[in-house]
């Protein structure tokens, strides 16, 4: 069993991996952020030097490398929780090509690269999640929610444009791009899995009751 709980900056991916985690008794690949060290300046530095240094097209190379080490070791295994995963990175870089922050040879480069470990993937035992668990959630809950967790860097007012572009196709991407596994939509402007207990519960219902569906 793999699950992939992803979804919209701030909305609670790794809050939600380790509930799963925990009650499934299953290890949780965490997505590499309070390591990265291309993160802080992505958000923090300014038009100009993100233009100069590549910063966005060298984040989603960081990001690739560690999703495909992460996603490879928990198709290896049994019963494992993916906090954001592979499949996801396309759709960011995609969106960062479309804001003119990655090149369209960088995009180019990029897609070659992750193609190439899509076949990769492939060829493991496992080839692909039992479900994505997909967190959605209002602008205003994704904004409220950045803001509680307080990392500095994603909290300059500059990026809440950055945020609603990514967020505004997150849909589309989900629901007619996708097509790895079957998809479980939870409603955060609805769940607060961290501070109501009756909530958490119902997540794990709901998380179980899928897996037993496609599991028959």
């Amino acid at each position: 069993m793999v699950i992939v709980v992803g979804g919209m900056i701030g909305l609670g991916k790794t809050s939600v991996s380790n509930i799963i985690s925990e009650e499934l008794k299953s290890k949780v690949f965490y997505e590499s952020v309070d390591d990265n060290p291309i993160l802080p300046l992505f958000y923090s530095s300014s038009d100009e030097e993100i233009q100069k240094n590549r910063y966005p097209f060298l984040l989603q190379l960081y990001f690739l490398n560690k999703r495909f080490e992460s996603i490879k070791n928990a198709f290896r295994e049994q019963n494992n929780v993916l906090d954001r995963s592979i499949y996801e990175d396309w759709y960011f870089c995609k969106k960062n090509m479309e804001l003119g922050r990655i090149s369209k040879i960088e995009m180019s480069i990029y897609e070659s690269l992750l193609n190439n470990m899509m076949e990769e993937i492939e060829s493991l035992p496992k080839k692909r999640p039992d479900i994505f668990i997909y967190l959605k959630g209002s602008f205003e809950t994704v904004l409220k929610r950045i803001k509680s967790r307080g990392r500095e860097y994603e909290l300059d007012d500059k990026l809440e444009s950055y945020y609603r572009y990514i967020w505004e196709g997150y849909d589309n991407w989900m629901y007619n791009i996708y097509d790895k596994s079957d998809v479980l939509t939870i409603d955060m402007d609805k769940f607060d899995v961290i501070n109501n207990q009756k909530d958490k519960e119902e997540l794990l219902r709901l998380v179980k009751n899928k897996l037993s569906i496609i599991n028959k």
